[in-house]
């Protein structure tokens, strides 16, 4: 492909980079929190760091159901014999002195004695009477799992801006903490303008087609924990857009637009934003998505994608997502990527960066293999539905021969 062929889109378009990096830096997280109990916070953001008052664990504990012995060497020989002078189980110590050569019956989770100071486990003993019998050597300190081994007491735990999951619920419930300061969701407007689009229980008239890109859309920011305002479809008229511009801005945090972006005699969407706010971004060179747009109506964000579905979904999961993630308080998340070798050849253009669909699997040896689809149209639906991964080709790149290595992104929880 010659030079002139390559360029011969590229010059007017915003490499995704420079793209993203300035939505970024043009939103700054909405400082509103709230107190909430931690079990009400799952896919909550953190509004504060925590830091633990306690040592996790409290107290030297066993890390397994056994024998709790008072070794007085360096360790204990394969033979050794201790004297069971006592019990101990969660939450009931054992109380008393544990000389040299003897022994407690100590259960899992269960106060090590200070006496103490190595745990064999039962598999590994013999009893008669009150002797227990070691039959392999043990070593100081086997199966103790020492006060704060796990968190110190004054240790940074988690951070301001991180999502809480199950886990780190569980982190929190461990230090003692019942409630934390969260970030409130963000309340996001989302609406698609097309005369030719219909919902799905209206008929289908000649020419038109079923709405899909809000389902998808709403679907991502219901798993983000925003509440969506959906104001529906809203028709290729001036007055009609910016009514619903001017509603979504009195009530919403941002706007979120599929179609009317694009450059045809019925894409008003981009001429209302500039009349009731402003257009600072538009057209991206990245495929699909191109006619991407950002702007502000009424100092509120607004996202407006492509009408295309397989370019709404993918410009919102690349571009749009991160922004609402940081406006709500959230650390920019980072996607995984892999490096993996083209297992086809795959056709593009120069000039633009690219998202194609594919599917990683392991094959009958546990090794990962790469499908690319052969169908990558923007207006295929069906394909990012069938897919798990975006395989992302640079923008500089042309043509992928198999065999040449590719970065591939597994998709994450928003999208699967």
């Amino acid at each position: 492909m010659s030079s002139s062929e390559v360029t011969c889109e590229a010059p007017s378009l915003k490499p995704l980079e420079d793209a993203l990096a300035e939505l970024l830096a043009s939103v700054a997280p909405l400082d509103r929190r709230e107190l909430r109990q931690i079990h009400d916070t799952q896919d909550c953001i953190l509004a504060e760091d925590i830091h633990s008052n306690i040592d996790v664990p409290g107290f030297d504990n066993s890390a397994m159901d056994g024998y709790a012995l008072h070794i007085g060497s360096e360790h204990a020989e394969a033979g050794e014999n201790f004297r069971l002078v006592g019990q101990a189980f969660a939450g009931q110590s054992h109380h008393g002195a544990v000389a040299p050569g003897e022994c407690i019956r100590i259960m899992t989770g269960a106060e090590v004695p200070s006496d103490c100071n190595a745990v064999v486990m039962q598999e590994q003993c013999s009893v008669d009477g009150d002797t227990i019998h070691v039959q392999n050597s043990v070593k100081l300190g086997n199966n103790i799992r020492l006060r704060g081994n796990d968190i110190a007491e004054g240790d940074s735990v988690l951070k301001q801006g991180q999502r809480l999951n199950p886990a780190k619920l569980g982190v929190l419930a461990s230090l003692g903490i019942a409630e934390v300061q969260v970030f409130k969701p963000l309340t996001v407007a989302l609406f698609a303008s097309g005369d030719e689009l219909r919902a799905p229980d209206e008929p289908l008239d000649p020419g038109c087609i079923y709405e899909s890109n809000r389902f998808v859309v709403q679907g991502m920011l219901q798993r983000l924990g925003m509440k969506v305002m959906n104001l529906g479809i809203i028709k290729d008229d001036p007055a009609a857009l910016e009514e619903a511009f001017l509603k979504a801005a009195a009530t919403a945090d941002a706007i979120v637009c599929s179609g009317g972006v694009s450059v045809g005699d019925a894409d008003h969407t981009k001429d209302v934003l500039a009349k009731v706010g402003q257009v600072e971004m538009w057209k991206l060179a990245i495929k699909p998505g191109k006619p991407f747009a950002f702007g502000r109506v009424q100092g509120i964000p607004f996202f407006g994608l492509p009408g295309n579905p397989s370019s709404a979904a993918i410009t919102f999961h690349q571009l749009a997502l991160p922004c609402l993630c940081k406006l709500n308080g959230e650390l920019t998340p980072h996607s995984l990527s892999l490096q993996l070798a083209a297992p086809q050849a795959i056709r593009k253009r120069s000039g633009r960066t690219d998202f194609q669909r594919g599917v990683l699997t392991y094959d009958n040896n546990g090794q990962l293999q790469l499908e690319v689809f052969n169908q990558q149209s923007s207006g295929m639906l069906s394909t990012l539905a069938a897919a798990n991964c975006y395989i992302k080709i640079e923008r500089e790149r042309g043509d992928v021969t198999a065999g040449e290595d590719i970065e591939v992104i597994p998709f994450d929880r928003w999208m699967i």
